[in-house]
């Protein structure tokens, strides 16, 4: 019997930067498309645990060994991609030292919330919002379900 296609999995990470005062985190400028400023992250391999992505990808993308902090949400907008479906889980992570651009990152920015670098990548602004709220009020990202909707 043939495997039902699913949605493809992946981990991104809002790294905090824990060694300076304001604690900026770090975005990277994807080197392929969808190009633009994003949360480092990707895809988790087969076998993989989903927190171990993160870790991993954050180590590919900016050389930096994170710590898991909270988990700010799943997103899940079949539309979030312009690749095809993708499901990403969103870790709020800590590190310190200089991090560099590496793997898939064309180019390193470090940043505070209020000053982004260009256009973002995915639905990137949105997990932003919900990670600003996060830091003001300790709170994971809203459910953004609608039960009004018909979702069959």
């Amino acid at each position: 019997m043939p495997r039902p296609e699913t949605p493809l999995i992946a981990a991104d990470i809002l790294i905090e930067l824990i060694d300076r005062p304001e604690r900026p985190i770090v975005l990277i400028e994807r080197r392929f498309p969808p190009h633009g400023w994003a949360i480092p992250g990707g895809f988790v391999d087969v076998g993989e645990w989903v927190e171990s992505a993160a870790v991993r990808e954050a180590l590919e993308e900016t050389s930096l060994k994170v710590n898991l902090r909270a988990l700010l949400g799943i997103y899940s907008d079949p539309l979030r991609d312009p690749r095809g479906h993708t499901v990403t889980a969103v870790y709020v992570a800590e590190a310190s030292g200089e991090p560099r651009a590496q793997d898939d990152a064309k180019n390193l920015a470090i940043v505070s919330l209020g000053d982004l670098p260009g256009e973002l990548a995915f639905d990137h602004a949105l997990v932003l919002d919900d990670y600003r709220r996060f830091r003001e009020t300790g709170v994971a990202a809203p459910l953004r379900f609608d039960t009004d909707r018909d979702f069959t």
